[in-house]
């Protein structure tokens, strides 16, 4: 994987809208960010879980999934090594976050 297979595969989620933040790429649902490409050339990208499936994500492939460190990771942000990441985590990772930040704000109605 690659920043622009991360790109593409984000951006095929329902409603997803890339942007920045930072000055740094950023995908939103609803306003709200779910990933982000922190540095584009370092070959990570970030997805925001909750922290249970974080666990279970770096659980299943630490060497691809990892907490952010400091307070944003034991909220739940995740650096993706995009060079070890297979497609499916990736896809899986991606879409539990996609609908987090999705169902936040149907809470919010």
């Amino acid at each position: 994987m690659n920043t622009d297979d991360f790109r593409r595969m984000t951006l095929n989620f329902p409603d997803t809208v890339e942007s920045t933040h930072m000055n740094h790429p950023d995908f939103r649902v609803s306003g709200k960010i779910f990933a982000t490409l922190p540095n584009p050339d370092n070959g990570y990208a970030m997805v925001k879980l909750p922290p249970d499936r974080q666990a279970a994500f770096v659980e299943l492939d630490p060497s691809a999934f990892a907490p952010v460190k400091g307070g944003w990771g034991r909220q739940g942000a995740t650096n993706v090594r995009l060079k070890t990441v297979k497609e499916e985590s990736l896809r899986g990772a991606l879409t539990v976050a996609w609908q987090n930040a999705s169902l936040k704000e149907s809470r919010k109605k």
